[in-house]
């Protein structure tokens, strides 16, 4: 069985272009067989993105697991920021290539294992976690994504009840010492956590 978090060369090409409003804009997508909610946006995923307070002009933002690119795309072209994407799946980096091309965003594309290829830091983190990875991988981002934060950097993530939201908001608390629920109806929760700076 295939996932869209892994590698898998055999998966026979079905290539769709959807559409998205976000902030004003008129944003198009092409999708393609192994990528994560190929169809259309994701309902998490625009929860999460109308639900994120407005980010800071060109500040610095990773979208981490990006899939097409969706989530970056939209909040880069909104606010102006510099953006990095990051995905497992070189097909999703392909992607995120032509739908940063067709929607005009700069980014710096990187096929990456979790953190595994990332050295810089952001001021925001986004993710729409792997859940069907497994804990162990959705885990990893979260305690990776202290460490690539910059001071006082926000980790935003959406998740659902039934995936595990209330162990979810445990780990996070454990790992950043805060963990905000900044959106939570019908089973869907937006987190936000800040990695704290101390004076």
């Amino acid at each position: 069985m295939s996932h869209y978090f892994i590698e898998d060369n055999s998966l026979t090409r079905d290539i769709k272009q959807i559409n998205y409003h976000f902030a004003g804009n008129s944003l198009t997508f092409t999708t393609n067989s192994g990528v994560f909610s190929k169809d259309h946006v994701d309902p998490a995923t625009d929860i999460l993105l109308k639900t994120i307070p407005p980010l800071g002009h060109s500040s610095t933002l990773l979208d981490m697991g990006c899939g097409y690119g969706c989530i970056g795309i939209a909040l880069a072209k909104a606010y102006n920021l510099n953006l990095t994407q990051a995905d497992i799946n070189q097909a999703a980096v392909e992607l995120t290539k032509t739908n940063c091309k067709a929607n005009k965003v700069t980014a710096n594309l990187l096929k990456s294992d979790c953190f595994e290829s990332i050295t810089d830091s952001f001021d925001t983190i986004v993710i729409n976690p792997p859940i069907h990875a497994g804990k162990a991988v959705t885990y990893k981002m979260y305690e990776e994504s202290l460490a690539h934060l910059n001071p006082n950097g926000i980790l935003y993530i959406v998740t659902l009840k039934k995936h595990g939201a209330e162990s979810t908001i445990k780990k996070l608390t454990s790992i950043f010492g805060n963990c905000d629920i900044l959106y939570k109806k019908k089973g869907t929760y937006v987190l936000s956590c800040v990695k704290i700076h101390i004076l």
